[in-house]
Formats: C-alpha cells, structure tokens, sequence
C-alpha cells in the first residue's frame, strides 16, 4: 500500500546539517500492522511525516496505492491525506473551543458532507469510541484519555485506510495506553493499515510487524507472533 524508496531526508540547522533519514526504504502492505521503534532523535516521526505526504524528502520517493505522492499537484495531494490517510499524534490537536462533536466534524465539513450528513457521522464514530454522552463537551471538559478518542474519532471520521500513529500513547497511563492500542488492532482486524511509531517496546510487540530505525537506517524487520 505504501512505500518509501530511498528516501533521505536532511535539516539545514545553524550548527549545520542534519541527516534525519538516511536511504530508508521499505513497505507495508494493504491491511498490514507495524510498529516502528528506534532512539530519540533517530528520525521516526520524520519517517512517519513522509509517508503521510506531509514532509518532502530530499530524495528519494514514496509510493501510495502506486502514485508517487510527491510528484501529485498540491491539490491532490491534499486530497489523498484527506481521504486515504488518517493521523493520531502525540498531542491531541483538539480545537479547544469547539466540542467533541465538531471536532469530529471538521474532517467531514472538508470532505463537502450535509451538516446532518456531519453530525450523524460524527455522532456514529463518537458512539463506537464510547464517547456517546460526552458530543456536547469541550476538550476542556475530558480527561485526557477521551480527549485521545475524541482526536481518534476525527482520524476515523473519513474512514482512512492507512492510520499513521506517532507516539499514540505517549501522554497517556499503561492502562489507557492499552485501550488505544486495542482500538488501533480493532481498526487493522477490519483491514485498516495502520504504522505506528511507539518508543514502548510492550505496545511495540503488539504489532504485527517490528522495524528498528537507528541513525535515520531502518533495520531488517523481524516477525512478531
């Protein structure tokens, strides 16, 4: 489904060059589950940026259902991350004065959906996260952890089929990490693709599939149970 080929990537700092990522090439197939695990610093979340058609390498390619993402116009490259791609970050990047409800609803109003069309699919998704009597609350309002399915619920509201998860779990306790962790193995038993970038090697190993990235190099991937 996607795939890097060659893709370094460099920073220009003041005390000079950076090589974030380093002739990275791999792939993951449609309906695949992989973790990806490496040192900080060591050009994970660039990785994950990249294949989100997000931050252009400075060589290299990346390939999604067979397009070369950053040889597409601005225009349908937005596109695709609108409707193929579906981000869940560290921080949850909520809208702080808007309700889980409309925070759901924004990727929907993007897409051109009916405010009825909307709110039913924002109100579905809500449900399924178990957040039903939490539409009408602020960000404020929620713990931390239905913060975290609020910004879930946005990813899925346009039922991407590649999820890309950096540091997902990385605010929240063991027990509320599992519950994410359990959503996002939900999504990949229903086909989704899901890469996930985890410092944990516990969540790690959940995955179906473990890469190493150290010195912007992915290592050979190693088969998890």
């Amino acid at each position: 489904m996607v795939r890097a080929e060659s893709v370094t990537k460099r920073y220009q700092r003041r005390e000079g060059e950076v090589l974030a990522l380093d002739r990275v090439s791999l792939e993951v197939a449609e309906g695949e589950f992989v973790s990806i695990m490496g040192p900080s610093g060591c050009g994970k979340s660039t990785l994950l940026l990249t294949l989100g058609c997000l931050i252009r390498p400075s060589e290299g390619k990346v390939w999604l259902d067979g397009r070369s993402v950053y040889d597409l116009s601005h225009e349908e490259a937005a596109a695709l991350r609108l409707n193929t791609i579906g981000f869940v970050f560290q921080t949850f990047n909520l809208v702080p004065y808007l309700t889980a409800l409309e925070n759901v609803q924004i990727p929907l109003y993007l897409s051109g959906l009916t405010p009825a069309e909307q709110r039913a699919r924002a109100e579905e998704i809500l449900l399924k996260v178990g957040l039903g009597d939490r539409l009408s609350h602020k960000p404020s309002e929620l713990s931390v952890g239905q913060q975290q399915r609020v910004a879930l619920a946005r990813t899925l509201a346009n039922e991407p089929r590649l999820i890309l998860a950096d540091e997902p779990t990385g605010n929240l306790d063991p027990t509320l990490a599992d519950e994410m962790l359990d959503h996002l193995q939900e999504l990949h038993q229903e086909g989704v693709t899901v890469v996930m970038v985890t410092h944990d090697p516990r969540l790690a190993a959940r995955a179906q599939r473990q890469l190493r990235l150290v010195d912007g190099r992915v290592n050979v991937p190693s088969a998890t149970a």
